[in-house]
């Protein structure tokens, strides 16, 4: 007799992702069921993370030059061969 579990099939699915820990068997088969309904937001294969198709936004700074030391600094060191990556996906 085979035991059919929604959570694995769901994990299965989405089995690049990282989830919490802390989460317990309904919170998190309630999140993969959401995130499975509106999968076609979110970028898949080649495309950079952080794009999300259907939500093109404009953001605007609220403050003025010269901007606060942590808007200007990146949040991480980074590697001369990532920087050019990132900066190649911001272009």
């Amino acid at each position: 007799m085979s035991t059919h579990d929604p959570l694995e099939e769901l994990l299965n699915e989405f089995r690049e992702g990282q989830f919490s820990t802390i989460l317990t068997h309904k919170p998190k088969i309630s999140l993969l069921k959401i995130l499975r309904k509106n999968r076609p937001l979110f970028p898949l294969g080649e495309e950079p993370l952080g794009k999300f198709r259907g939500h093109d936004i404009e953001l605007y700074l609220d403050v003025e030059r010269p901007y606060p030391l942590m808007l200007i600094r990146p949040p991480y060191p980074a590697i001369l061969e990532t920087r050019k990556e990132i900066e190649k996906h911001i272009e």
